[in-house]
């Protein structure tokens, strides 16, 4: 389950893509979650997904 609270699910995601997980849809697939989903969460919380750094950043 992940956190509900944007800024500590922005932590929690940027660490799991840094250190296990080669792209947002490989996480998403492991965690059994939507990427669509959690990218639209993210961007209401003012982050985007870099797909080619690997982690959401501050838009």
């Amino acid at each position: 389950m992940l956190p509900k609270d944007p800024n500590i699910l922005f932590s929690l995601l940027n660490t799991r893509l840094r250190d296990f997980y080669p792209s947002l849809g490989a996480l998403c697939d492991d965690l059994d979650e939507d990427a669509g989903e959690l990218k639209a969460v993210m961007e209401r919380a003012g982050y985007k997904y870099d797909i080619e750094s690997n982690r959401f950043i501050k838009r």
